[in-house]
């Protein structure tokens, strides 16, 4: 397919070369042309005014006039100061639509033969997922997708850590305070049953942590001191040292957890090809550390903890063994990316993972590049910011945290609610109604979460998502399911629209229809540059602009009742079209979109 911006770039390089002579590698400018002004491409003069040894303006004109009367593709032109305003044909937009309808895999890159893996999710075997996890899936599932439509080989893996003091403590707490309760008996999904007894953990940790204080203990003294502290650091040895009852205990509550886990990414809509445990690539972690002391890039310390002194970096010391034999995340985290690539034979490897963990990273890519692994430059960390909601931030260990399967299903409810107010589902089964009311309230948390740019911190409000106006999930879904009927009502009064569109009916394209056109062009090259930067928010303004655009073309033309046969055809290719790539759009950032509404 032909790329406008190339297109236009070789028209207007062979009529300055022609004019001026070889450019000799110089760049020209050229951009699209501003709003304001009549045009599609816009060439910048003043650079070329040396060769031209004329005013801007006669040199855009002389440019200008030289290129109508050689490339028929470019109908008009005009100038505005030093500005070169070139005007394409309706012929050359229409070769473009009909390429672009003809392309089945449109928007789609050829394989570029790189294997990346993009890694999200990585949640804590001690509560249920909750709305920074929702981010954090979302974002990585998107951005999978989009490095997929790019031509790359993606791997979706998920690190799951399942050990750590983290999980001592819902296992303790439990063990204390359980009672022997289970989901069955309890009636919970396992993952709130466990994240239950981490909240539990902490508020007898606190209560501990003042009566030490009471007792005439400094604060920093009680919190090491406490009981149930020393309980849960003794029971992560016993865990080290593979305790068959601790093991049996851990088994069987992460158990609890998976099936948690499973449900929930099932009601987002996520997905993994890969899945990792911590508990199984600390050990290689720990050998690399040995390996590291070896060397010499890592010291130990009196007390048998190991670190890695990096203040030469600008960085400072960073612990990588306790004293007690006990890993620390770094510690999983260099086994993790040694297993990855070493299996995989990785291009890079992308982390999903918030912005407080910026510094680790830094500190991850350092070490293993001082221990000589040259793959530690092709790991990028997707730093994203926290969402934040209108009451505050979240606290998991208060148990102040905005659950993910409430969320989702507080979502769809507002939805259906919406959508009958509204009369969206009229005409609908309850079946057809309860997959548009989930359909829309995913939709509605996906792109509210999703077209914010990853770095930034965002406020999430529920009742802002479910809007079928504005810039919005269900003005997306419903500007699909708009199209789907037009389409319909056509087939169903015997209007063909199939085939290749007609050729000699893009003379009298109205300047709608060309917008449309060149939105729609634009579409692989909005691919390319999201994932080039990660960054869905790029997917979802896109999509946001076309609906827009083809509302205020509907609202303005007519499509169905128009009476011109060939025209009307070309109108309902053109609306199939912008479906198609709204259709694709979504689905890029993990969203589906209805037939009917």
């Amino acid at each position: 397919m032909i790329r406008t911006e190339n297109f236009v770039s070789d028209v207007v390089r062979r009529a300055v070369e022609a004019l001026y002579g070889p450019l000799d590698g110089e760049q020209l400018q050229i951009q699209k042309t501003r709003r304001e002004f009549e045009g599609d491409y816009t060439l910048v003069t003043f650079p070329l005014l040396r060769r031209s040894r004329k005013s801007p303006e006669a040199t855009a004109e002389e440019i200008g006039g030289h290129i109508v009367a050689n490339a028929p593709e470019v109908e008009a032109f005009n100038v505005v100061k030093g500005f070169l305003n070139l005007k394409l044909s309706g012929a050359f937009w229409g070769a473009r639509f009909a390429e672009a309808k003809a392309e089945p895999r449109f928007g789609e890159a050829p394989d570029t033969g790189r294997t990346i893996m993009i890694e999200y999710s990585s949640p804590n075997t001690n509560k249920p997922l909750h709305l920074g996890h929702v981010r954090n899936n979302l974002l990585g599932y998107s951005v999978a997708q989009i490095l997929r439509a790019c031509g790359h080989r993606v791997i979706r893996a998920n690190l799951v850590n399942d050990r750590g003091i983290h999980i001592c403590k819902s296992m303790l707490a439990w063990k204390l305070y359980g009672g022997g309760e289970t989901p069955a008996s309890s009636g919970m999904k396992g993952d709130h049953l466990v994240g239950k007894y981490y909240v539990e953990f902490d508020k007898h940790y606190k209560e501990q942590i003042r009566e030490l204080v009471a007792a005439g203990q400094s604060e920093e003294e009680a919190k090491k001191n406490a009981p149930v502290m020393r309980e849960a650091q003794e029971m992560l040895r016993r865990w080290e040292a593979r305790d068959p009852e601790v093991r049996a205990l851990w088994e069987t509550m992460n158990g609890w957890v998976y099936e948690g886990f499973d449900a929930t990414y099932a009601a987002m809509g996520v997905a993994f090809d890969k899945v990792y445990y911590e508990s199984q690539t600390y050990l290689l972690g720990k050998n690399i550390v040995e390996e590291g002391l070896a060397k010499g890039v890592f010291y130990r310390r009196p007390d048998n903890s190991v670190w890695i002194d990096l203040t030469g970096d600008g960085l400072d010391e960073k612990l990588l063994l306790r004293g007690d034999g006990t890993s620390v995340y770094m510690t999983q985290d260099l086994g993790t990316a040694f297993r990855r690539f070493e299996d995989n034979r990785l291009d890079d490897m992308i982390y999903v993972v918030g912005n407080e963990q910026n510094y680790h990273f830094q500190v991850l890519k350092l070490v293993l590049k001082k221990l000589g692994y040259a793959w530690s430059d092709h790991i990028t960390h997707l730093s994203y910011g926290m969402v934040e909601l209108p009451e505050g931030k979240m606290k998991s260990r208060e148990g102040t945290v905005v659950d993910a399967d409430d969320l989702i299903a507080g979502m769809v409810q507002t939805a259906r609610e919406m959508s009958d107010e509204l009369g969206k589902l009229d005409g609908c089964s309850e079946e057809e109604a309860a997959a548009v009311s989930s359909m829309v309230g995913l939709g509605a948390l996906k792109y509210f979460i999703l077209k914010v740019d990853p770095k930034k911190t965002m406020l999430f409000d529920p009742r802002e998502s479910i809007d079928f106006n504005g810039n919005t999930g269900p003005f997306i879904q419903y500007t699909h399911a708009r199209i789907r009927s037009v389409l319909r009502k056509a087939q169903e009064a015997g209007v063909a629209f199939d085939g290749a569109p007609d050729a000699g009916v893009y003379g009298s394209f109205v300047a709608d229809e060309v917008e449309l056109v060149k939105m729609l062009t634009d579409y692989p090259a909005v691919v390319a540059s999201a994932g080039e930067n990660f960054a869905p928010s790029i997917i979802a303004a896109y999509a946001y602009d076309l609906a827009k655009l083809f509302n205020g073309y509907y609202h303005d033309h007519s499509i169905l009742r128009e009476e011109d046969a060939a025209v009307r055809r070309m109108r309902l290719q053109l609306a199939e079209q912008v479906a198609r790539v709204l259709r694709a759009a979504m689905g890029l950032l993990g969203i589906d979109v209805p037939e009917r509404m």
